[in-house]
C-alpha cells in the first residue's frame, strides 16, 4: 500500500503543521502499519511525485490524499496511476 499526499497544506498552514508535522500521509501510513499493513508514502514534491514505476508496481492499494494542488500532478504520473488502476487492478 502507498499513501500519497500533496504535503503542501502542512507546510503552508502553521495550524495544520502543528497537528501533522510529518504530514498527514505519515499519520495515515503509520496507522495502517499499526494494523499490520505494509504502507509506504509518496508526496507531490518527490521526483515523479514519489509514484515511480517501481513504487506503483509494488503497490496493491493507493490511498490518495489531495485537495489543493491536483493541477500540479504531472500528466505522465496521472497516466501511470490510471493505467495501474484500470489495466492492472490496483485499488484506489
Amino acid at each position: 500500500m502507498t499513501v500519497w499526499n500533496e504535503f503542501l497544506h502542512e507546510k503552508q498552514d502553521p495550524r495544520v503543521a502543528e497537528v501533522y508535522p510529518e504530514g498527514m500521509h505519515s499519520v495515515i501510513a503509520s496507522s495502517l502499519r499499526s494494523q499490520g499493513f505494509e504502507a509506504g508514502t509518496a508526496t507531490l514534491g518527490e521526483p515523479e511525485h514519489g509514484l515511480t514505476e517501481k513504487v506503483l508496481g509494488a503497490t496493491d492499494v493507493l490511498v490518495w490524499w489531495g485537495h489543493m494542488a491536483h493541477e500540479r500532478v504531472d500528466e505522465a504520473v496521472v497516466e501511470r496511476v490510471y493505467g495501474r488502476i484500470v489495466f492492472d487492478g490496483m485499488g484506489f
